[in-house]
């Protein structure tokens, strides 16, 4: 009988505030908005949802608000449009948030052999030209119904929950991973199920449902501090019509992470 070798084992990451510092979605804001996809009445309005999914925490609810908020913001854009705007600039909004801990995680699982795998709640269209950025090897990212070449508003998969930990079972059956050898890591307790999946579950900047999940679940935890890249992108850019938004964005976020550390405390 022929020998069997050791069989492959992964890493998946989740994406937003796990290997980048916030939401994948919402860093293209202002590329979006100065590319005629994004009102200001639609910024301010999901601007809220995101206030709401910072201040209630990455529950179900509030993260099922948030995903209502942007399906309702992106019916009708032009996926074309949509993917130009992210290349043209991945590394403007992108890069300027990267945890440097992430990196150096990635590094190494890919010089232990490991396949590195992320895992998105955020559409295909936003995840995949990040991952190429990060070098990933394969995608799981939520996929937007689209009719003569626009987003209808409609979710064909939302990458979310269960469905994260069902759809890296589907990947490790496709790719022979051994999710017992292989590693997870996010910072939100929705993605548990993703964490329980494999055998080296990691909750990253836990909140304190976070941590009481990693020490009844037997998680690692791991803090990441260090976003990259800011030295070479900090030059001012000229103010935009969406300076409201972005004002009020501002204050949300300045609301959102008084409200963690009082929820913390």
């Amino acid at each position: 009988m022929e020998a069997t070798g050791p069989r492959r084992s992964a890493a998946f990451f989740d994406l937003d505030k796990t290997i980048i510092a916030r939401s994948s979605s919402m860093a293209f804001s202002r590329s979006f908005f100065e590319g005629g996809l994004l009102t200001r009445t639609k910024a301010l309005r999901t601007a809220f949802a995101q206030f709401l999914f910072e201040v209630g925490g990455a529950d179900e609810r509030q993260t099922s608000r948030l995903r209502d908020a942007l399906s309702e913001l992106v019916a009708g854009w032009d996926v074309a449009h949509v993917e130009e705007i992210v290349a043209d600039t991945l590394h403007e909004h992108i890069d300027p948030i990267v945890y440097q801990e992430a990196l150096d995680l990635i590094h190494r699982h890919h010089t232990n052999g490991r396949d590195v795998v992320i895992v998105s709640a955020s559409a295909r269209q936003v995840v995949e030209p990040i991952a190429r950025l990060l070098g990933a090897d394969a995608v799981v990212a939520s996929r937007m119904e689209v009719a003569d070449g626009r987003f209808t508003g409609e979710i064909s998969f939302y990458a979310y929950g269960p469905a994260k930990e069902e759809a890296i079972r589907t990947l490790a059956q496709e790719r022979d991973y051994d999710l017992a050898t292989s590693y997870a890591y996010s910072d939100s307790i929705t993605d548990a199920p993703m964490l329980d999946a494999v055998g080296h579950g990691f909750a990253v900047n836990p909140d304190r449902t976070m941590r009481r999940a990693a020490r009844r679940h037997g998680w690692g935890m791991l803090v990441f501090r260090r976003p990259v890249g800011l030295r070479s992108h900090s030059r001012a850019r000229p103010a935009v019509v969406l300076g409201v938004a972005l004002a009020v964005g501002l204050t949300i976020w300045g609301l959102s992470l008084s409200a963690r550390r009082a929820r913390e405390a």
